[in-house]
């Protein structure tokens, strides 16, 4: 029933308690009713309760015809992660057999195990129902950015895996490159250092380093000093030969094999120029060089010949 309750002169209809109580979802209320509040929560709160009941149910059936691919990726991405361990042990064991450089062996293998787990990765994500082809998108667009933005490092990295790899030199070596003559100090994956004749350090790149032409001065095991003796065009040349050769058998730090030369190069006036060329090992170049000088003269001197007018270093050979 209604009752009326003068308001600021209007007429509101209100339920009685026992109305409200009894109304069910199906029943409609007028519009009006100050209960509507109170019968929306209650028709809320039912769907809510068929709607969570209807989510676990479509959850569960989901979860049933997704379990299996779902186990299956998590295996295979196990199962890949191992394979590409074992992958990086046969690798280092190779690299190791070859004598490859620590350097190179560290970048190798960041590269190749870096690649497998990216295609691994894609791979697990197209079981899953993933789209590939955006993430290959993805990476090639990255890869060309960063190659567009580092392509000199790239090339210098590149020059850096092909000389670790090919080896054209090594530590300890006496190479010629770009026009520098120096010990080879160090061999990065950038870069070349090397140490001058004269304690200075030159820094090359690697790109550059590969691209160019390079002189081992060290890759026979022995190297040639070659020194120029200036002598007085009236002096006998055999004679001249035959005192630089007794005095060159007689240190023995200078090899037999191949035996130094001692030849008449070309006459300069009244002077002669004698080419000296002994054979030794690279650590003891420099001294046998200070060395054969004095042994020179004082050999001539001995022998009744005059003291040669200079000697020098044969411009090819300085360093």
């Amino acid at each position: 029933m209604e009752a009326t309750v003068p308001h600021s002169g209007f007429h509101v209809p209100r339920l009685r308690r026992n109305h409200h109580r009894s109304a069910r979802p199906s029943q409609v209320i007028p519009t009006g009713t100050p209960f509507v509040p109170f019968y929306a929560a209650n028709q809320i709160r039912h769907m809510n309760f068929v709607n969570v009941e209807t989510f676990w149910n479509n959850l569960l059936a989901w979860a049933g015809r997704f379990a299996p691919t779902l186990i299956g990726a998590i295996i295979v991405l196990v199962l890949g992660f191992l394979i590409i361990r074992w992958l990086d042990r046969i690798m280092t064991r190779m690299m190791t057999r070859r004598d490859t450089h620590n350097s190179l062996q560290t970048f190798l293998k960041s590269v190749v195990s870096i690649g497998l787990k990216i295609l691994l990765i894609i791979s697990v994500a197209g079981m899953l129902g993933f789209q590939t082809t955006t993430f290959a998108a993805v990476i090639a667009a990255a890869g060309l950015a960063i190659g567009l933005a580092l392509q000199g490092s790239l090339a210098n990295l590149a020059g850096g895996v092909l000389i670790l790899l090919f080896k054209p030199f090594k530590v300890g070596d006496l190479v010629t490159i770009q026009g520098i003559t120096g010990i080879v100090k160090e061999i990065q994956i950038f870069s070349t250092i090397l140490t001058t004749g004269d304690g200075k350090v030159a820094i090359l790149p690697n790109g550059a380093v590969s691209n160019g032409t390079i002189i081992n001065s060290s890759r026979s095991g022995h190297l040639r000093i070659d020194v120029v003796v200036k002598m007085s065009a009236n002096d006998n040349f055999t004679r001249v030969r035959d005192i630089i050769k007794t005095t060159l058998e007689q240190d023995k730090r200078i090899k037999n094999d191949p035996p130094p030369e001692v030849s008449i190069i070309d006459f300069d006036g009244d002077f002669m120029n004698i080419f000296v060329r002994p054979f030794v090992d690279m650590e003891d170049y420099w001294p046998v060089y200070y060395d054969i000088h004095q042994k020179i003269q004082q050999a001539l001197l001995a022998n009744g010949m005059k003291a040669p007018v200079s000697t020098k270093l044969a411009p090819q050979q300085a360093w």
